[in-house]
């Protein structure tokens, strides 16, 4: 049904990253490959924090949900993509797109939430070592990773609810490979000024206040702890807080460098493969991070792996 250059959607197209009929086998196992390792990888961190008693604390208690909501975010993404490539059919319902763009709005705002609490959780931990039990007991712990999840349902709900009161040209091809929102709001033939307003107040929030969170947590941590008169209690601290700082700027960089490839370029194709670096590395590399870094974790993964494969 059109009424003049306006139509009913019943689907979208994503055009992916190429339409070269050659490239699709070796995209298709890049994905795959990409897929399993973050599935397999955060799954392992899971089970050795679940298995590890040592690892009962806050400090794992968030990581274990981070490795979590990446698993959440790369199945929102991948499998769509993969199953297009082998049925060869680009098209995804309309309904399919705005649960996709719903699902990684909030799962990259829990993301951003959950690494901006891990901060704040070393920053108790090393800046007010004798109260970090009492302030970081475990109802606190529950309620932050609550508080993070509501906002960031609620801020996905509102640009998904957003998106359902436009209305789209006859043009439904999106130039990447899942349904990213700035892509969708493209393709419409309505004002787009209030969603346009709403993702930059978004930004702010989620990218701005959670880094200014961590970048205040840390400021504080490497002030106390270049006081520290012990050099193995300052290795210690610097090792702890290693693998999350890495973590932290693997999440910014990346999604710094998609936002700069927005402005730069004009074309879709660079910014659907930027954001590849942002949606998916970050997910995929966050296990090795952890487990290559941290030796608590490496000990709790000999552990698991050794179990599982002993004989019984």
């Amino acid at each position: 049904m059109k009424t003049g250059n306006q139509t009913t959607v019943s689907k979208f197209l994503l055009l992916g990253l190429t339409e070269d009929p050659a490239m699709q086998p070796l995209i298709f196992s890049l994905f795959l490959s990409m897929y399993l390792v973050t599935v397999l990888g955060n799954l392992l961190i899971i089970l050795a924090i679940s298995s590890d008693s040592n690892l009962h604390t806050p400090m794992y208690f968030f990581l274990c949900r981070l490795s979590f909501n990446d698993i959440c975010l790369s199945s929102s993404i991948i499998p769509k993509m993969l199953v297009n490539i082998l049925a060869q059919d680009q098209s995804i319902t309309y309904a399919g797109c705005l649960f996709q763009v719903c699902f990684v709005l909030v799962f990259m705002a829990m993301e951003s939430c959950l690494l901006a609490v891990m901060a704040y959780d070393r920053y108790v931990a090393i800046c007010h070592p004798l109260r970090y039990t009492v302030i970081m007991n475990p109802r606190l712990c529950v309620l932050l990773v609550l508080v993070s999840l509501s906002i960031s349902i609620v801020d996905g709900l509102l640009h998904t609810l957003m998106v359902l009161w436009l209305s789209f040209c006859t043009d439904l091809e999106i130039p990447h490979f899942f349904c990213e929102l700035d892509q969708v709001i493209k393709l419409a033939c309505s004002d787009t000024l209030i969603d346009n307003i709403l993702i930059y107040i978004a930004a702010c929030i989620f990218g701005g206040v959670p880094l200014s969170g961590i970048i205040f947590s840390y400021c504080n941590i490497v002030s106390s702890v270049l006081r520290m008169p012990s050099p193995g209690g300052k290795h210690k601290a610097f090792s702890t807080c290693g693998s999350q700082l890495s973590v932290v700027s693997l999440f910014y960089d990346t999604g710094l460098g998609v936002y700069i490839s927005f402005v730069v370029t004009d074309s879709p194709r660079k910014t659907a493969v930027a954001s590849v670096m942002y949606s998916m590395v970050p997910q995929m590399l966050n296990p090795f991070i952890y487990s290559l870094r941290n030796r608590d974790m490496k000990e709790a993964l000999r552990k698991l792996i050794s179990g599982t494969t002993s004989p019984l």
